[in-house]
Protein backbone atom coordinates (compact mmCIF):
# COMPACT_ATOMS: atom_id res chain seq x y z
CA UNK A 1 0.00 0.00 0.00
CA UNK A 2 2.67 2.82 1.25
CA UNK A 3 4.35 1.34 -2.47
CA UNK A 4 1.04 2.78 -4.77
CA UNK A 5 0.72 5.82 -2.57
CA UNK A 6 4.19 6.42 -3.06
CA UNK A 7 4.25 6.03 -6.63
CA UNK A 8 1.01 8.53 -7.03
CA UNK A 9 2.52 11.13 -5.09
CA UNK A 10 5.42 10.85 -6.73
CA UNK A 11 6.28 14.60 -8.28
CA UNK A 12 6.49 14.42 -11.98
CA UNK A 13 7.41 18.38 -13.14
CA UNK A 14 6.58 21.87 -11.87
CA UNK A 15 4.36 24.49 -13.84
CA UNK A 16 4.07 27.87 -12.19
CA UNK A 17 5.37 27.08 -9.09
CA UNK A 18 2.87 24.02 -8.88
CA UNK A 19 4.30 20.48 -8.42
CA UNK A 20 2.28 17.97 -10.42
CA UNK A 21 1.99 14.35 -8.98
CA UNK A 22 0.99 10.98 -10.71
CA UNK A 23 -2.26 10.93 -9.11
CA UNK A 24 -2.99 14.56 -10.55
CA UNK A 25 -2.11 12.99 -13.94
CA UNK A 26 -4.50 10.21 -13.69
CA UNK A 27 -7.68 12.07 -12.34
CA UNK A 28 -7.66 14.98 -14.24
CA UNK A 29 -8.23 13.31 -17.49
CA UNK A 30 -10.45 11.02 -16.04
CA UNK A 31 -12.60 14.02 -14.55
CA UNK A 32 -12.41 15.72 -17.85
CA UNK A 33 -13.56 12.51 -19.98
CA UNK A 34 -16.52 12.50 -17.01
CA UNK A 35 -17.18 16.34 -17.50
CA UNK A 36 -17.40 15.85 -21.71
CA UNK A 37 -19.47 12.66 -21.12
CA UNK A 38 -22.19 14.20 -18.90
CA UNK A 39 -22.21 17.55 -21.13
CA UNK A 40 -22.82 15.22 -24.44
CA UNK A 41 -25.97 13.99 -21.99
CA UNK A 42 -27.17 16.99 -20.75
CA UNK A 43 -27.11 18.95 -23.80
CA UNK A 44 -28.80 15.99 -25.69
CA UNK A 45 -31.63 16.18 -22.96
CA UNK A 46 -32.24 19.84 -23.21
CA UNK A 47 -32.05 19.70 -26.83
CA UNK A 48 -34.86 16.90 -27.12
CA UNK A 49 -37.11 18.39 -25.06
CA UNK A 50 -36.61 21.84 -26.86
CA UNK A 51 -37.54 19.79 -30.23
CA UNK A 52 -40.58 17.79 -28.71
CA UNK A 53 -42.08 21.28 -27.65
CA UNK A 54 -41.88 22.30 -31.03
CA UNK A 55 -38.92 24.71 -31.09
CA UNK A 56 -37.25 25.68 -34.39
CA UNK A 57 -34.10 23.52 -35.86
CA UNK A 58 -31.72 26.90 -35.64
CA UNK A 59 -32.45 27.58 -32.26
CA UNK A 60 -32.13 23.99 -31.30
CA UNK A 61 -28.73 24.18 -33.07
CA UNK A 62 -28.08 27.70 -31.45
CA UNK A 63 -28.89 26.61 -27.80
CA UNK A 64 -27.01 23.47 -28.62
CA UNK A 65 -24.04 25.45 -29.50
CA UNK A 66 -23.83 27.75 -26.52
CA UNK A 67 -24.49 25.28 -24.16
CA UNK A 68 -21.35 23.66 -25.17
CA UNK A 69 -19.18 26.42 -25.15
CA UNK A 70 -20.05 27.07 -21.39
CA UNK A 71 -19.96 23.55 -20.58
CA UNK A 72 -16.16 23.44 -21.91
CA UNK A 73 -16.00 26.99 -20.06
CA UNK A 74 -17.02 25.82 -17.05
CA UNK A 75 -14.57 21.87 -17.46
CA UNK A 76 -11.68 23.79 -17.94
CA UNK A 77 -12.17 26.45 -14.84
CA UNK A 78 -13.12 23.27 -12.77
CA UNK A 79 -9.85 21.23 -13.83
CA UNK A 80 -7.65 24.08 -13.15
CA UNK A 81 -9.00 24.85 -9.61
CA UNK A 82 -8.70 21.12 -8.61
CA UNK A 83 -5.35 21.47 -9.67
CA UNK A 84 -4.58 24.74 -7.56
CA UNK A 85 -3.17 26.38 -11.40
CA UNK A 86 -3.77 29.97 -11.27
CA UNK A 87 -5.07 31.46 -14.55
CA UNK A 88 -2.55 34.19 -14.14
CA UNK A 89 0.26 31.54 -15.16
CA UNK A 90 -1.24 31.20 -18.43
CA UNK A 91 -1.74 34.93 -19.33
CA UNK A 92 1.47 35.11 -21.12
CA UNK A 93 1.12 32.15 -23.04
CA UNK A 94 -2.89 33.11 -23.66
CA UNK A 95 -1.37 36.84 -25.16
CA UNK A 96 1.03 35.25 -27.15
CA UNK A 97 -2.09 32.52 -28.78
CA UNK A 98 -4.19 35.53 -29.65
CA UNK A 99 -1.20 37.44 -31.18
CA UNK A 100 -0.53 34.54 -33.51
CA UNK A 101 -4.19 33.61 -34.56
CA UNK A 102 -4.93 37.55 -34.98
CA UNK A 103 -2.40 37.59 -37.98
CA UNK A 104 -2.50 33.58 -39.05
CA UNK A 105 -6.27 32.89 -38.64
CA UNK A 106 -7.91 36.49 -39.43
CA UNK A 107 -10.23 34.09 -42.18
CA UNK A 108 -11.05 31.70 -39.84
CA UNK A 109 -11.74 33.95 -36.89
CA UNK A 110 -14.38 36.60 -39.62
CA UNK A 111 -16.02 33.24 -40.55
CA UNK A 112 -16.28 31.77 -36.37
CA UNK A 113 -17.88 35.72 -35.73
CA UNK A 114 -20.01 35.15 -38.82
CA UNK A 115 -21.46 31.99 -37.55
CA UNK A 116 -22.59 33.54 -34.33
CA UNK A 117 -24.14 36.46 -36.28
CA UNK A 118 -26.17 34.22 -38.09
CA UNK A 119 -27.40 31.87 -35.24
CA UNK A 120 -28.28 35.10 -33.06
CA UNK A 121 -29.69 37.43 -35.85
CA UNK A 122 -31.17 34.43 -37.58
CA UNK A 123 -31.02 36.39 -41.46
CA UNK A 124 -30.86 32.59 -42.83
CA UNK A 125 -32.35 29.99 -40.80
CA UNK A 126 -32.23 26.17 -41.46
CA UNK A 127 -34.61 24.91 -43.39
CA UNK A 128 -34.25 28.41 -45.70
CA UNK A 129 -33.99 28.03 -49.12
CA UNK A 130 -31.14 29.98 -50.63
CA UNK A 131 -29.79 31.58 -54.25
CA UNK A 132 -25.87 32.00 -53.46
CA UNK A 133 -24.02 33.52 -57.02
CA UNK A 134 -25.32 30.28 -59.07
CA UNK A 135 -26.06 27.70 -56.65
CA UNK A 136 -29.31 27.35 -55.38
CA UNK A 137 -30.23 25.21 -52.10
CA UNK A 138 -31.57 24.38 -49.03
CA UNK A 139 -29.87 25.34 -45.78
CA UNK A 140 -29.35 22.10 -43.81
CA UNK A 141 -26.67 23.31 -40.84
CA UNK A 142 -24.86 26.31 -39.58
CA UNK A 143 -21.76 25.95 -38.30
CA UNK A 144 -19.09 27.77 -36.55
CA UNK A 145 -17.10 28.36 -39.45
CA UNK A 146 -19.34 27.46 -42.70
CA UNK A 147 -22.82 26.93 -43.22
CA UNK A 148 -23.86 23.78 -45.38
CA UNK A 149 -26.32 24.10 -48.55
CA UNK A 150 -28.00 20.99 -50.20
CA UNK A 151 -27.88 21.72 -53.77
CA UNK A 152 -31.22 20.98 -55.97
CA UNK A 153 -29.06 18.59 -57.87
CA UNK A 154 -28.61 17.07 -54.47
CA UNK A 155 -24.95 18.18 -54.15
CA UNK A 156 -24.03 19.40 -50.39
CA UNK A 157 -21.90 22.96 -50.68
CA UNK A 158 -19.76 24.49 -48.09
CA UNK A 159 -19.67 28.43 -47.78
CA UNK A 160 -17.82 30.12 -45.65
CA UNK A 161 -20.02 32.45 -42.77
CA UNK A 162 -18.26 35.36 -44.11
CA UNK A 163 -19.51 35.57 -47.55
CA UNK A 164 -23.21 34.86 -46.59
CA UNK A 165 -22.84 38.24 -44.61
CA UNK A 166 -20.78 40.04 -46.87
CA UNK A 167 -22.56 39.24 -50.21
CA UNK A 168 -25.88 39.42 -51.62
CA UNK A 169 -28.09 36.32 -50.59
CA UNK A 170 -31.31 35.68 -51.68
CA UNK A 171 -33.15 34.01 -49.51
CA UNK A 172 -36.75 32.73 -51.00
CA UNK A 173 -38.44 32.07 -47.68
CA UNK A 174 -37.11 34.80 -45.26
CA UNK A 175 -40.64 35.46 -44.64
CA UNK A 176 -43.01 33.67 -46.49
CA UNK A 177 -43.13 31.22 -49.24
CA UNK A 178 -44.82 33.61 -51.87
CA UNK A 179 -43.56 33.86 -55.40
CA UNK A 180 -44.46 36.05 -58.53
CA UNK A 181 -43.26 34.10 -61.45
CA UNK A 182 -44.86 34.31 -65.04
CA UNK A 183 -45.60 32.23 -68.53
CA UNK A 184 -45.49 33.14 -72.07
CA UNK A 185 -47.40 32.10 -75.18
CA UNK A 186 -47.35 33.37 -78.89
CA UNK A 187 -50.86 33.14 -80.87
CA UNK A 188 -50.79 33.47 -84.54
CA UNK A 189 -51.80 36.40 -86.33
CA UNK A 190 -55.74 36.93 -86.82
CA UNK A 191 -56.31 34.82 -83.16
CA UNK A 192 -59.36 36.05 -81.13
CA UNK A 193 -57.28 38.25 -78.65
CA UNK A 194 -60.15 38.39 -75.71
CA UNK A 195 -60.63 34.91 -76.35
CA UNK A 196 -56.88 33.84 -76.01
CA UNK A 197 -56.89 35.99 -72.81
CA UNK A 198 -59.74 34.29 -71.43
CA UNK A 199 -58.12 30.56 -72.36
CA UNK A 200 -54.78 31.88 -70.82
CA UNK A 201 -57.03 33.06 -67.56
CA UNK A 202 -58.47 30.01 -67.13
CA UNK A 203 -55.67 27.45 -67.57
CA UNK A 204 -54.02 29.72 -64.79
CA UNK A 205 -56.83 29.44 -62.21
CA UNK A 206 -57.43 25.84 -62.71
CA UNK A 207 -54.14 25.17 -60.85
CA UNK A 208 -54.97 24.50 -57.22
CA UNK A 209 -51.06 25.70 -56.36
CA UNK A 210 -52.01 29.38 -57.56
CA UNK A 211 -53.25 31.60 -55.21
CA UNK A 212 -56.55 33.95 -55.98
CA UNK A 213 -55.31 36.98 -54.27
CA UNK A 214 -53.84 39.06 -55.68
CA UNK A 215 -55.20 37.57 -59.07
CA UNK A 216 -53.70 36.52 -62.00
CA UNK A 217 -52.64 39.17 -64.50
CA UNK A 218 -52.77 38.18 -68.56
CA UNK A 219 -51.07 40.80 -70.75
CA UNK A 220 -51.20 41.18 -74.34
CA UNK A 221 -47.31 42.46 -74.37
CA UNK A 222 -46.15 42.51 -77.87
CA UNK A 223 -46.95 42.18 -81.52
CA UNK A 224 -44.19 40.17 -82.21
CA UNK A 225 -42.08 39.53 -85.94
CA UNK A 226 -44.20 36.22 -85.80
CA UNK A 227 -46.81 36.36 -83.45
CA UNK A 228 -48.85 38.31 -80.57
CA UNK A 229 -46.97 37.96 -77.48
CA UNK A 230 -48.93 37.34 -73.94
CA UNK A 231 -47.75 36.77 -70.81
CA UNK A 232 -49.52 35.88 -67.38
CA UNK A 233 -48.38 36.65 -64.05
CA UNK A 234 -49.43 35.13 -60.94
CA UNK A 235 -48.23 34.20 -57.06
CA UNK A 236 -47.83 30.71 -55.79
CA UNK A 237 -46.23 28.83 -52.92
CA UNK A 238 -43.58 27.44 -53.46
CA UNK A 239 -40.30 26.62 -51.45
CA UNK A 240 -37.96 25.83 -53.87
CA UNK A 241 -37.47 26.37 -57.71
CA UNK A 242 -38.66 22.88 -58.89
CA UNK A 243 -41.82 23.79 -57.74
CA UNK A 244 -42.44 26.63 -60.18
CA UNK A 245 -40.70 24.94 -62.82
CA UNK A 246 -43.47 22.05 -62.11
CA UNK A 247 -46.06 24.89 -61.94
CA UNK A 248 -45.60 26.16 -64.95
CA UNK A 249 -44.84 23.44 -67.03
CA UNK A 250 -48.74 22.43 -65.77
CA UNK A 251 -50.00 25.29 -66.81
CA UNK A 252 -48.29 25.47 -70.48
CA UNK A 253 -49.78 22.10 -70.87
CA UNK A 254 -53.28 23.09 -70.27
CA UNK A 255 -52.74 26.10 -72.59
CA UNK A 256 -52.11 23.64 -74.86
CA UNK A 257 -54.91 22.04 -74.66
CA UNK A 258 -57.79 24.73 -74.24
CA UNK A 259 -55.86 26.15 -77.46
CA UNK A 260 -56.32 22.97 -79.52
CA UNK A 261 -60.03 22.62 -77.96
CA UNK A 262 -60.25 26.25 -79.55
CA UNK A 263 -58.39 26.45 -82.60
CA UNK A 264 -56.49 28.61 -81.34
CA UNK A 265 -52.57 28.13 -83.44
CA UNK A 266 -49.76 28.82 -81.12
CA UNK A 267 -47.50 30.66 -83.42
CA UNK A 268 -44.05 29.62 -84.83
CA UNK A 269 -40.93 31.50 -87.16
CA UNK A 270 -42.63 32.10 -90.32
CA UNK A 271 -41.01 33.66 -93.61
CA UNK A 272 -42.49 34.41 -96.86
CA UNK A 273 -40.41 34.19 -100.13
CA UNK A 274 -41.83 36.06 -102.98
CA UNK A 275 -40.10 35.73 -106.40
CA UNK A 276 -40.21 38.27 -108.97
CA UNK A 277 -41.99 36.88 -112.43
CA UNK A 278 -40.19 39.21 -114.68
CA UNK A 279 -37.06 38.24 -113.75
CA UNK A 280 -37.78 34.49 -114.14
CA UNK A 281 -39.07 35.37 -117.27
CA UNK A 282 -35.96 37.20 -118.63
CA UNK A 283 -33.80 34.06 -117.11
CA UNK A 284 -35.52 31.76 -118.90
CA UNK A 285 -35.40 34.03 -122.55
CA UNK A 286 -31.67 34.00 -121.84
CA UNK A 287 -31.56 30.40 -121.30
CA UNK A 288 -32.83 29.77 -124.81
CA UNK A 289 -30.76 32.11 -126.45
CA UNK A 290 -27.81 30.24 -125.13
Amino acid sequence: MDVILDFLNYEVFTLADYTFSVAELIYVPMLVLLGIWLTQKLVNLITKRLINKGASPDVVHLIKRVLYILALVILVITTLDLLKVPLAAFAFLSGAIAIGVGFGAQNIINNFISGWILMWERPIRIGDFLEVDDAKGRVEAINTRSTRIRRVDGVHLLIPNSKLLENTVVNWTLIDQLTRTSVRVGVAYGSDCQKVSELIDQAVNEQSEVISDPAPVVIFDDFGDNALMFEVFFWINATVERDLRKIRSNIRFRIDALFNQSSVVIAFPQRDVHIDGAITLLDQANAKEK
